[in-house]
C-alpha cells in the first residue's frame, strides 16, 4: 500500500524521535557510570525527547532526506561529555561512544518485538499501523547504528577507534574531528555513504528480524 506523505510522517515520527534522542541519552548514562556527571547536571540523562530534540537535526533533516529518497539522516542535540572526568579517559571513551549505537540496536530489537506481538494478536484496525511503525523503527535504528559506527570523528565509531588505537594513531585520527561532518556530507552527496554502511545496516536488520523469527 502506497502511503501518503502525512501517513509516512505519522509512521516514522515516533521511531525517528526516539531513535535519535535515546541514542544521546545513552551516551550521558554511560558517561555517568564511568565518572562524568556533566550530562546528569544538565538534565540530559532523560527519556524525554524534548530534552534532546534539535528542530533541524531531529525533525527537518530526517524529513527532507527521507522525502528525497536518500539515507534517513539526522541528529539530536549532542549530550555533553567531559572525557577528562572519566576514570580511565581513553579506555572508558569506548563504552561511552558505543552506548549510542548499542541503544539503537536495542531499539531495533524492541520494534521487531512489536511486529512479532502484532503477528500473534488478533487482527484489528491498529495492526497495520503498528506493523508499519515497527518496520520503520527497525530500519531507522539499524541505519543510525551503522552510520554512527563509521570510524570518522565525531561519530561514535571515530571515538571508538580513538579509544582502541595506539596513542599516536589515536591522536592523528582525533585531529580529523573538526572536518568529520564535512567528510560525512561529502559521502552523502557522492552516494558513497550507502555503500559504506550498507553491509553493517543489513547485518543489524537481518539479525534483528532473525531473533524474532520474522
Amino acid at each position: 500500500m502506497e502511503l501518503t506523505l502525512i501517513q509516512k510522517i505519522a509512521v516514522f515520527a515516533i521511531p525517528v524521535i526516539f531513535a535519535i534522542t535515546l541514542h544521546e541519552a545513552a551516551h550521558g548514562y554511560a558517561a555517568l557510570k564511568f565518572g562524568d556527571r556533566t550530562a546528569q547536571m544538565l538534565g540530559r540523562i532523560s527519556f524525554n525527547p524534548l530534552r534532546h530534540i534539535d528542530p533541524i537535526g531531529t525533525i527537518l533533516v530526517p524529513l527532507l532526506t527521507y522525502m528525497a529518497g536518500g539515507i534517513l539522516f539526522g541528529w539530536a542535540k549532542p549530550v555533553p561529555v567531559n572525557f577528562g572526568n572519566l576514570r580511565h579517559p581513553k579506555q572508558d571513551m569506548f563504552w561511552v561512544a558505543a552506548a549510542g549505537p548499542g541503544a539503537n540496536i536495542l531499539m531495533a530489537l524492541f520494534w521487531a518485538a512489536v511486529i512479532k506481538v502484532v503477528h500473534l494478536l488478533p487482527l484489528t484496525s491498529y495492526s497495520q499501523p503498528l506493523m508499519l511503525m515497527g518496520s520503520a523503527g527497525v530500519t531507522i535504528n539499524a541505519i543510525l547504528a551503522a552510520l554512527n559506527l563509521l570510524p570518522i570523528p565525531p561519530l561514535d565509531g571515530g571515538r571508538i577507534a580513538v579509544s582502541l588505537l595506539p596513542s599516536r594513531w589515536a591522536y592523528n585520527l582525533a585531529r580529523i574531528e573538526p572536518y568529520g561532518m564535512f567528510i560525512l556530507i561529502a559521502l552523502i552527496f557522492t552516494g558513497l555513504l550507502g555503500t559504506l554502511i550498507g553491509p553493517v545496516y543489513s547485518a543489524i536488520e537481518q539479525f534483528t528480524y532473525f531473533i524474532f523469527g520474522l
